[in-house]
């Protein structure tokens, strides 16, 4: 079975969403928030690979077993080892729900801390640490949430004047109280975490707001926070550092900031978001024509399926075995074209061509225009140097 969207539950603990009004730091004029601007797409309902990794990781530590969660969509060996591919956000919040089964909330957050370490969130976590100052590293990291989060339900606000700089999460996804609470809690220790990383000395918040209830301990939370200013039953989860710990510079490469922005933003555009069947099917091809020229038959098997079964799993959704070879034929084909030096011999050969005739063709057939024309200009519409 395969599950693409958690059903709200019939019965147990209360779901909950989460709304905020805050202001942005004036100081700062926001990007515009459509997809491909300052953050790229936004791929809401998904959430990198690298973040399901952790999340997996963190389960085995607290006693959560792959048998409990293997089958959910997304957790494929090829698409978990893959950064390229988004797994679901409703298979992460289940491997966080199984978590919560096996240790109170605020345990599981202290695990999570323990688990994140610097590099496991991939991108993300040298956006937020590579920047001349903390606050600027925080900037790009909120501009590019979508590679760390789902940002069709999270977000970050940043509040800062000449003392304070106050960081609040908002989370409006449809989740029960004990794993809200547990991803609050963990998202926020998580600045803490990396701006002592980046300036190498210990950053303490000057204090932590919480909407959850209040634990009968408090142990787990002082450490991941270093601090025991935590208020509980607030309207906003937010933490609030200490202005000055935040605009000190930091260790950095000059201009790494930058490539790391135009980089995130080229991996959100490059993502392959999995939303359901037909996306991880899809997934199988193109990993397929990475090595092989994918049959009707070697698909299937890489799926798990008979062959019957796979064709009248497309003709559910409207589509072919032919078709689909044939599309995912021409994206790899015109991937590789125009973004690789591979001579036409090569490409010919790894997208399933006899020759360089059919590929040219083929080409011609697509774009309306030959070989040439094409590899003389770049994926940007740019004449190639």
């Amino acid at each position: 079975m395969t599950l693409d969207r958690l059903p709200p539950p019939t019965k147990g603990p209360a779901r909950h969403r989460q709304g905020l009004t805050c202001h942005d730091d004036p100081a700062r004029p926001r990007e515009p928030a459509e997809p491909g601007s300052a953050g790229g797409p936004k791929l809401p309902g998904t959430t990198p690979a690298a973040f399901t990794r952790l999340n997996a990781a963190a389960a085995a530590r607290i006693g959560v077993g792959p048998d409990k969660y293997a089958h959910l969509l997304g957790m494929a060996p090829e698409h978990l080892r893959e950064d390229r591919y988004r797994t679901p956000a409703s298979t992460n919040i289940r491997i966080w729900e199984l978590m919560t089964l096996e240790a109170p909330w605020h345990e599981v957050s202290l695990n999570m801390a323990h688990a994140s370490t610097l590099g496991t969130l991939g991108l993300w976590d040298y956006l937020l640490t590579q920047a001349a100052t903390p606050l600027e590293s925080l900037r790009d990291a909120a501009d590019f949430i979508a590679t760390v989060a789902d940002a069709g339900t999270e977000a970050l606000r940043i509040e800062a004047d000449e003392r304070h700089v106050t960081i609040s999460h908002v989370n409006a996804a449809d989740l029960t109280d004990e794993v809200a609470s547990a991803i609050r809690a963990y998202s926020l220790a998580l600045f803490r975490q990396r701006f002592s990383e980046s300036t190498r000395r210990d950053i303490t918040p000057v204090k932590v707001a919480l909407a959850a209830r209040a634990p009968r301990t408090h142990r787990s939370l002082t450490r991941m926070y270093g601090t025991r200013a935590v208020e509980f039953a607030s309207p906003v989860n937010a933490i609030t550092f200490e202005a000055a710990d935040l605009t000190a510079p930091q260790p950095h490469a000059p201009g790494l900031s930058a490539h790391l922005r135009r980089h995130a933003r080229q991996s959100l555009e490059e993502a392959v978001p999995l939303l359901g069947w037909l996306d991880a099917f899809r997934a199988a091809l193109r990993a397929a024509l990475d090595t092989e020229t994918p049959t009707l038959r070697s698909t299937a098997r890489r799926m798990a399926l008979g062959t019957r079964t796979l064709q009248r799993r497309l003709e559910e959704y409207g589509s072919s075995w032919s078709e689909e070879l044939q599309t995912v034929r021409r994206e790899h084909a015109l991937h590789l074209l125009t973004t690789t030096g591979m001579t036409l011999d090569a490409v010919a050969r790894r997208t399933g061509y006899a020759d360089t005739g059919g590929l040219r063709r083929a080409v011609q057939r697509w774009t309306g225009q030959p070989v040439a024309a094409l590899r003389a200009h770049d994926e940007d519409g740019h004449a190639a140097e």
